[in-house]
C-alpha cells in the first residue's frame, strides 16, 4: 500500500506530467508571464464548463472574495451576514472593506449556513449574504435567493470548497455552484477540486455590469493603460498558473467523481459505527464534490481519535477548531454563545479524513479498519 497522504498531489501531477509541462514551457517559451494568452483560454473554458456568461480569474480566492464586495458599492458600516463555521477569509475580507460582518449559525446536517438563522439576523443595514458551499456541498440556495430578493439583498456564493458541483432547484433546473447567486468566487490553491500549482482564484458573474467593474478592480481599476477609473487592486491570474488550469478543467468531472467513489466507500466502511456520523448529502447527489470527506465524532471522542490517527501516522484535519465568532479579530460584543450552539458543537466533533482523486480502496479499507478498531477497543 503507497503512504497515504491527505491529498496527493504528486501522484495527480503524474497522470498530467506531459500536458502540463508543455503547457508550461509554452509560456516560458513565449514570454507571456502576465495576461498571457493562456489565461484568457482557460477563462473561456471555464465559461463554457459553468455556463457562466463572465469568468474573470485573479490572483486567489481571498481576493476574489474581496474584489466581488468591492464591485457592489457597499459603504462602511453596511453588513454582511455569513457563516460563523468556515475558514477564516470569509469573514477577513469583509472585515477589510470595513464592512460589518454578521455571523450566524450553520445547520447541523449539511454545516452549511442555517437559511432560518440568516432571516432572523437581517437588518436594514443588512446588504448581503456570503454562503460557503463548505466541505465541498452546496448550501440551500433556493431559499436564498428567496430570503436575498424578498429583502433586496446581494448573494455572493464562496464556492472556495465546491467547483464543479450541481444545485437542483425544486422545478429540476440544474446549475453549477457558484453562477447562481450574483456572484460567486473560488480558490485554485493546489489543494482544491480544482487547483493549481501556486495560488489562483476567480470571479463568476452573468450580470455584464458587475462583470466589467470586476474587470477594472482586478487591475488596479484600469480599462485602458494608466487611466483609473475605480479603486482597484492588482490581483492577476498568472500564465503559468492558467496553463496548469486548463491542462486540469477537462478532468474536474473525473476529480470529482473520484471523491464520490471515495466518499460511498468511507461511508458503507463506517456503517453500523455508532460513534461516528458520516457526511449527510442533501438533495440531489451532484451536489456534493467531497472537498473534505469530514466525520463528526460522538461522545467527545473526538481529540482521543485525532491523538490514535497520529500515533499510526494516518494524516487528517480539523476543520474548523474554533468558530470565528470565538476567533480573538472577530469577537464582537453583539455575539452570545446560545447562538453558535451549531458551530460550537461542530468544532468540537468534526475531523476529515484524506480524501483526493488518487485515493485507491486499500488506504480506504486501512484507515475504516483502524478508526473502527479504535472504537471497539474504547469498548473493551
Amino acid at each position: 500500500m503507497k503512504k497515504i497522504q491527505m491529498v496527493d498531489l504528486q501522484t495527480q501531477y503524474k497522470f498530467i506530467k506531459d500536458k502540463v509541462d508543455s503547457s508550461v514551457l509554452e509560456v516560458m517559451q513565449n514570454g507571456t508571464f502576465i495576461n498571457g494568452p493562456s489565461v484568457s483560454e482557460f477563462q473561456g473554458n471555464l465559461e463554457s464548463y459553468l455556463n457562466v456568461k463572465h469568468v474573470i480569474p485573479c490572483a486567489n480566492g481571498t481576493d476574489a472574495l474581496q474584489i466581488a464586495l468591492m464591485s457592489l458599492g457597499l459603504k462602511p458600516g453596511d453588513e454582511i451576514i455569513t457563516s460563523d463555521f468556515t475558514f477564516a477569509a470569509t469573514v477577513e475580507v469583509i472585515a477589510l472593506l470595513n464592512l460589518t460582518p454578521v455571523l450566524v449559525d450553520v445547520d447541523i446536517e449539511t454545516f452549511n449556513i442555517d437559511c432560518e438563522k440568516v432571516v432572523q439576523a437581517i437588518t436594514p443595514k443588512t446588504k448581503a449574504i456570503i454562503p460557503v458551499h463548505l466541505f465541498g456541498q452546496v448550501a440551500n440556495m433556493e431559499e436564498l435567493i428567496r430570503i436575498s430578493k424578498i429583502h433586496n439583498l446581494f448573494l455572493i456564493e464562496d464556492n472556495a470548497q465546491g467547483i464543479g458541483s450541481t444545485y437542483e432547484f425544486l422545478n429540476k433546473t440544474k446549475i453549477k455552484s457558484g453562477t447562481i447567486g450574483d456572484i460567486g468566487t473560488t480558490s485554485f490553491f493546489p489543494s482544491k477540486n480544482l487547483g493549481c500549482f501556486g495560488d489562483g482564484g476567480a470571479i463568476f458573474t452573468n450580470n455584464s455590469d458587475l462583470a466589467h467593474t470586476i474587470r477594472g478592480i482586478v487591475n488596479h481599476g484600469m480599462y485602458k493603460r494608466y487611466h483609473h477609473d475605480v479603486v482597484g487592486v492588482n490581483s492577476r491570474l498568472d500564465s503559468i498558473q492558467a496553463a496548469v488550469l486548463n491542462s486540469k478543467l477537462p478532468l474536474l468531472d473525473f476529480y470529482n467523481e473520484r471523491r464520490k467513489q471515495a466518499s460511498l466507500l468511507y461511508s458503507q466502511r463506517f456503517d453500523g459505527n455508532e460513534y461516528l456520523i458520516t457526511p449527510i448529502v442533501k438533495g440531489n447527489c451532484q451536489s456534493h464534490v467531497f472537498h473534505q470527506y469530514t466525520l463528526r465524532v460522538l461522545n467527545g471522542m473526538r481529540d482521543d481519535l485525532a491523538d490514535y490517527l497520529s500515533d499510526l501516522k494516518i494524516p487528517f484535519g480539523i476543520y474548523y477548531p474554533i468558530p470565528l465568532h470565538r476567533q480573538k479579530a472577530y469577537v464582537d460584543i453583539r455575539y452570545k454563545e446560545e447562538d453558535f450552539k451549531i458551530s460550537n458543537l461542530m468544532s468540537e466533533q468534526v475531523i476529515s479524513l484524506p480524501m483526493h482523486s488518487e485515493l485507491d480502496e486499500n488506504q480506504i479499507d486501512f484507515i475504516c479498519e483502524k478508526i473502527n478498531k479504535f472504537f471497539k477497543d474504547q469498548e473493551n
